[in-house]
Order: structure tokens, then sequence, then C-alpha cells
């Protein structure tokens, strides 16, 4: 059994992390500072309410028990509004982060997973994108990620912290028993908004740009569900265990969906026809992001098990039937 500080575990991939970690029989701990976070979606584990800028509330954390490792989901991550707000995200991403770094250094805890993104490649210079790949974010949301993880790879030279940071690519779906799901406000991710277009949640689905360089014009993603994601976090305690250092591994299907294809399989799975209009790109956004995943498989043992898109909109579709929050 391993003590597990969740940092952020009130959120979509936070409560689905604290799911999986209890089933499996660690002692979990939840902080988070509901900004973002549902309370309800608690519902593994202890709460504490705090925020990573409060260092004092950092200290009381760590002082009040003993943890073995910390995984951390909290940041910020909306790529438009760190164009506009970046000081914001730099405070939050890149400082809540330092200050979490520095409590675990005071409290002798030495190994972390860190939640990074697939932003911190830019445009990409190649079909498949692997984690060799040239660092280049485009957007404040990005570089905050990278510096992050340039802050990982430093504090693994100097004080031998143990770290895994896992670039996710788009995560998607919801619990498999549809008791959590995908939550936000705003709600700035695509399946769930088209989704919430075919409930008549939202007045329309707007398609943020036409004129990209590919097939049909509109954005490329990888999806990857959200359970996967965290069977990878489970699969990276496991791994520094046996590796010292600072390590990254992407977290994708290898597979890439159009924003036209992904309102396709909407359709298919619901029955019901997409109300969306066109709008201009937002900014920030690169045309193409598809991940390759072979190190995470190789090295972590992930294999996911949700292979194609129509099962992870799917399981999106069973929760934002009946959501719970």
């Amino acid at each position: 059994m391993k003590r597990v500080l969740l940092c952020g575990g009130a959120g979509y991939i936070g409560s689905h992390m604290a799911k999986m970690l209890a089933g499996h029989g660690h002692a979990v701990t939840v902080l988070d500072n509901l900004s973002t976070g549902h309370r309800s979606a608690v519902q593994w584990g202890t709460f504490i309410e705090a925020d990573l800028l409060d260092v004092a509330a950092l200290d009381n954390v760590f002082g009040a028990a003993r943890f073995d490792a910390v995984m951390h989901f909290s940041a910020y991550s909306l790529v438009d509004e760190s164009v506009r707000q970046p000081y914001r995200y730099y405070e939050n991403n890149v400082g809540g982060a330092l200050n979490l770094l520095q409590a675990m250094q005071r409290h002798g805890v030495g190994r972390l997973v860190f939640s990074s993104t697939a932003s911190v490649y830019g445009n990409p210079a190649a079909a498949l994108i692997d984690e060799d790949h040239a660092k280049a974010p485009i957007n404040p949301y990005g570089m905050s990620k990278l510096i992050v993880e340039r802050m990982l790879a430093d504090a693994a030279a100097a004080y031998g912290l143990r770290s895994v940071a896992l670039r996710y690519f788009n995560a998607a779906g919801a619990s498999e028993a549809a008791e959590i799901g995908e939550a936000h406000q705003p709600e700035t991710h695509l399946i769930p908004n088209v989704l919430k277009a075919v409930l008549g949640q939202v007045p329309g689905l707007k398609v943020f740009g036409a004129d990209y360089p590919t097939a049909d014009g509109t954005c490329v993603r990888d999806y990857v569900h959200v359970e996967d994601l965290a069977q990878a976090h489970a699969l990276a305690l496991d791994y520094m265990e046996r590796h010292d250092g600072a390590h990254a591994f992407n977290l994708g299907s290898g597979q890439g969906f159009s924003v036209r294809e992904v309102i396709a399989a909407v359709e298919q799975v619901t029955g019901r026809q997409v109300p969306y209009e066109m709008a201009p790109r937002r900014a920030g956004d690169p045309a193409v992001l598809v991940a390759s995943n072979e190190r995470a498989k190789r090295e972590l043992g992930w294999q996911p098990k949700y292979n194609d898109l129509r099962s992870i909109i799917e399981s999106a579709w069973r929760w934002h039937s009946d959501p719970k929050f």
C-alpha cells in the first residue's frame, strides 16, 4: 500500500485517479482548492481544501501525514485563456508547482507524478510526436508545463527527486460505471461540448477553424480515455521505484481524428444530429497533435484499454446523459 497525495484530485483526471488508487488498496488524500474541481467528485480518500499557492497550508498538510508519493494535477489548462492572461498561468502553474516541490523537499517526500501536456511540443514537425520531438510551446499554458518539467529535471540532479511527467494528448471519456465524468466550467474540450450540443445544453457547437492544413480543414487531435490515463499514473508509481531521475512519457492513442470526424462519431453513437457552426481559429491551437505512445508502452508497460474513438464517446455519452454533478 502506498500513501499518495493527489493535488487537484477533485478535478476530471484527478478524481478518476483517486478511484483507481483506492481500488488498488492505496491510501488516498485529495488536496484541491475547488476553483475548477467538484467536491462531489471526491468519493475516494480523505479531502483537504487547500491551495498550492498557500505555503503554510502545504506545510500543514505534509506535517500532518506521511506520503510516499505525490501526483500533481493542479493547473489552469485553457489554452486561449493562457494567451490572454499569461501572468495568471505562470503564477498558478509554475509558482504552485514550485511551492509543492519545496514543501515535498522540506518534508522528505521524493517522488512525484506530474500532469504535463502535449502542448509542450507546439506545432509538430512529424506525423507522430515522440518524446524527443523539439519542445516549442506556442502558448503560455504549454510553456508553463515545460518550465515545470525543466524544474523536475533540475530537482533530480540537485536533490535526487524521482519524477515522471506524463504528457497527455486529449483526455476524454468517463468512468465505466458513469459515477464520475468530465464537467469543466467553462467547458472547452471538444467531446463534452459536442455531447452538450446534442443534449440541447448549449445553443450550438462552435467549430474553431476550417482552414487548417488537414484533410477536412479542422484540427486533428489524439483522444485518450481518462481511465487509461489513470492507469499510466499508477504504473508511473511503480516505475519510480525502479528508476531514479526525471522521466517523461506521451499518453495518447497514436491515432488522430479531426473535429468533423468527432462530430460524425457522436452522431453515430447518439443517433442524433449535432448542431454546429463554424467560427474563427482560436489563438494558440496547432493544426495536428498525434502521439507516439511507444515509449510508454515499452517502459511503463502501459496498454490502453480504450483503443477506438467510438468506445471513448460511448463512455462519455453514458455520463453526460445522466451527470452526477
